[in-house]
């Protein structure tokens, strides 16, 4: 009798370990808040969107967004894929925000014309988004005035100024990465140990 009690408990660890358990999301430290705060970022924004719908539009159909970059909300029932991860022209907002759904962070940066940042600056975030999995980075042409990067994960948002230096952008990037990407943060986040092996 104890043996089958064992065995039954042990399944129901198993299936917790394996298949259910998710991470939840981080901690950014706050000397990388008060390094963000100095560069000109604006406040993490969490939530962006109280209570945000999780309706999937007809394919193709753009998103309807008065604050810009969506963060959460109505989507494409595409998501993208998830290579390449930094991209040269802009991402379909309405099937990122699927992504970010499934609990990936997405890098934005404004355009050098309109106010984006450095070629170093672009390069050093470059860098960071192709090594990490459940990262895309893309151009986001008609940023909102004063947002030159912004870092997205599902129903967050973190905005800097396009003047914010390498180092600095690296730092804040890789925090929010770190706190973000793959964790329950997100509603359709892996969960488990194979969690992974079957969420895109």
């Amino acid at each position: 009798m104890l043996g089958r009690v064992l065995a039954v408990a042990l399944a129901g660890v198993l299936v917790y370990v394996l298949l259910l358990h998710g991470s939840g999301p981080g901690t950014i430290a706050a000397s990388t808040v008060a390094a963000a705060s100095e560069a000109g970022c604006a406040d993490l924004e969490r939530p962006v969107v109280a209570n945000p719908s999780r309706d999937h539009l007809e394919p193709g159909e753009p998103l309807s967004e008065d604050d810009p970059p969506a963060a959460a909300g109505p989507h494409d029932p595409s998501p993208l894929e998830p290579d390449p991860h930094v991209r040269a022209e802009p991402l379909d907002e309405a099937r990122a925000v699927h992504n970010l759904e499934h609990a990936y962070v997405l890098i934005y940066h404004a355009p050098a014309a309109e106010g984006g940042p450095s070629a170093e600056t672009i390069a050093r975030l470059a860098s960071i988004a192709e090594d990490q999995d459940r990262v895309l980075m893309a151009p986001y042409p008609g940023s909102p005035e004063g947002t030159g990067l912004a870092l997205v994960a599902w129903n967050t948002r973190w905005r800097c100024p396009g003047t914010i230096d390498a180092e600095t952008a690296a730092e804040v990037a890789t925090a929010f990465i770190d706190a973000y990407r793959g964790t329950t943060n997100a509603p359709e986040a892996p969960r488990g140990l194979l969690g992974p092996l079957f969420a895109s």
